[in-house]
């Protein structure tokens, strides 16, 4: 056993350590290190032809010295955005803009002997490229991900400045592609930190419950720096443990110590105050312990089988129409989770905010977390899959810690082919790799339909620990019986959960003709009821997730009376309004206390 544990540590410290862009892994626990934030008021510069990155090299900001010198840009007197912050809400001329944008940012900064720096990015979509004091630092692909550059031999006592250039274009071998139902927010939309850490810090661990065990805590801690060879303690004082650890030459270590903590769940999300003590650095974070499993079709929660009560959420705030990233901002969203009596939520399609898990562990919400492999990727494309390896990856690394993400999701809405399938189960087998103690999922949308019976047959499903299933009866499929007598089978002996079902209405449009050409909250409204009513029959279902918790852009939506650049499928408006489907839904779940 402990040559397999063994294993699976290096395995995943080398899986988190190979990435194909030039940013770091990033280091895990943000808040819980010394910080110095670079949020707030940035220079910009809109590159509409990207002439940035050529000879003129907008990176360098010079600045004219002879008489003769001119350079045709500057960060001074022209536009100012906030990060963090997509750019697109921010200026009208911005409103559809996919390109690059320049940042930047002067700070001064007190260096303090024997430390390391970094420069730590909570997100940036897409292309990311960033520079200080006119040294390259390196590049990013991703937009939802967190990454880092070690600074420490390039910043200086007093002023410094950081640019960033970032890219949102759309491209057809990217990760999410072009054909994407969701806006394109761009920018710098995450927080932006610089990271003092000792010279040999705690970069990254691991501590959770043993799979299928309530009463033993399992981990490992990988120490970067110089000084690799180090003893230090796992601390939790409510339970009074003190659990020594002994990192070897490479800075890792692996531990295991029985505990008996009060176990996370909805009802009671526990959250206990960890201390990880090394020699050089201490770090502190709060962590719930909990088991999720499978048995047969049944999803279990410590043991304990459970009915997920879930809604899908966009990263989008419906007040304020633009990308969601503060902890206000999941206060909103997840407190409209909780009054729908949700015990789950979906974050669509892409990694979340760290604040928005983060939230999800104090409030007892479990979280379906996926990376953006959504319709029409190019599988046949080599590089695809080392892109979406990449973002599982960083996703899994940033959040593995959380007792709130019970499910890691490997894509949405893929049609089956040879190189679907086989990047797919590569997907499914890394995520199992780097954390086993987590459920691996994806929502499809193919079933076969014969008359009334819908079969879920699609192969992907055997890697899979639980299927997702989108569906749109009474929207884009009309039903083939009546909803209460339709017959849903499986292939495979495993717990589905519904994770995508609903309809399109403007808030505040009434009509009694119950067509879909109404755009009516009353014919939304039946939508749910009779899906509620064939819900009910399928005897393997497991969680609901309707589409959507709100209203959100999306320029694919063009209907110039109902739909207006959004996806209307919100139980609430775009400003945050209740509509008729979600009492029906609201019902639903609290018929199932």
């Amino acid at each position: 056993m402990k040559r397999i544990i063994f294993l699976s540590l290096l395995q995943f410290l080398s899986a988190s350590l190979t990435y194909s862009s030039f940013a770091q892994s990033a280091m895990n626990n943000i808040p819980g290190r010394k910080t110095v934030s670079l949020n707030g008021r940035w220079g910009a510069i809109i590159d509409l032809y990207d002439a940035g990155s050529g000879k003129r090299a907008f990176w360098k900001d010079l600045k004219p010295e002879k008489k003769t010198d001119f350079y045709e840009y500057s960060f001074e007197n022209g536009p100012v955005l906030n990060v963090p912050g997509d750019f697109n809400t921010q200026l009208p001329e911005l409103n559809y803009y996919e390109g690059s944008v320049w940042y930047k940012k002067n700070f001064i900064f007190k260096k303090v002997p024997d430390k390391r720096v970094f420069l730590y990015f909570g997100a940036a979509n897409y292309k990311t490229d960033a520079y200080l004091n006119s040294q390259t630092l390196g590049s990013h692909e991703g937009g939802f991900t967190p990454f880092q550059f070690e600074i420490t031999d390039k910043i200086k006592d007093g002023q410094n400045s950081v640019i960033v250039r970032v890219n949102n274009q759309r491209l057809k071998d990217a990760v999410p592609t072009i054909g994407f139902d969701w806006f394109n927010y761009g920018g710098i939309t995450r927080d932006v930190d610089l990271v003092v850490t000792p010279e040999s810090y705690i970069k990254d661990y691991f501590i959770q419950l043993e799979k299928g065990k309530n009463n033993f805590i399992k981990g490992w801690i990988k120490i970067d720096g110089t000084n690799k060879n180090q003893t230090g303690f796992v601390e939790i004082a409510e339970l009074k443990i003190k659990h020594k650890f002994v990192c070897d030459s490479t800075g890792a270590a692996l531990f295991a110590f029985a505990a008996k903590p009060v176990l996370w769940s909805p009802e009671k999300p526990k959250l206990y105050d960890v201390k990880i003590i090394s020699q050089t650095d201490t770090i502190s974070e709060q962590i719930g312990f909990r088991n999720i499993d499978v048995r047969g079709d049944e999803i279990l929660l410590n043991g304990r089988s459970v009915f997920l009560k879930g809604v899908n959420i966009h990263e989008e705030l419906p007040e304020r129409g633009n990308r969601a990233y503060s902890k206000e901002d999941a206060e909103l969203l997840l407190g409209r989770a909780k009054e729908l009596g949700c015990n789950f939520v979906r974050l669509a399609h892409y990694p979340h905010n760290e604040n928005m898990v983060r939230l999800a562990d104090k409030l007892g919400l479990m979280v379906w977390s996926e990376i953006p492999v959504y319709q029409k990727i190019e599988f046949q494309n080599p590089a695809a899959q080392q892109r979406m390896n990449n973002m599982l990856k960083e996703m899994i690394a940033r959040d593995k810690n959380r007792a709130s993400v019970i499910i890691w999701s490997i894509s949405n809405e893929t049609v089956p082919s040879k190189e679907r399938n086989a990047n797919l189960s590569n997907l499914a087998q890394l995520a199992k790799e780097l954390d086993s103690t987590r459920l691996i999922s994806s929502a499809m949308n193919l079933i076969k339909y014969e008359k009334d019976v819908a079969t879920i047959d699609d192969s992907l499903c055997s890697y899979l620990d639980v299927i997702g299933v989108n569906e749109y009866y009474g929207w884009y499929k009309p039903w083939p019986a009546a909803p209460g007598e339709m017959i849903w089978k499986s292939d495979f002996k495993k717990p589905l959960i519904m994770s995508e079902f609903g309809g399109e209405a403007t808030y505040g449009n009434h009509d009694t003709l119950m067509t879909a050409s109404t755009w009516s909250e009353e014919y939304q409204e039946q939508i749910y009821k009779d899906q509620i009513k064939m819900l009910k029959t399928i005897p393997f279902l497991r969680g609901t997730c309707p589409w959507i918790l709100a209203d959100f852009k999306s320029p694919v939506r063009v209907h110039p009376v109902y739909q207006k650049g959004y996806n209307r499928k919100g139980l609430l408006s775009d400003k945050g309004l209740k509509k008729k489907a979600w009492y029906v839904m609201k019902e639903f779940y609290e018929s199932m206390k």
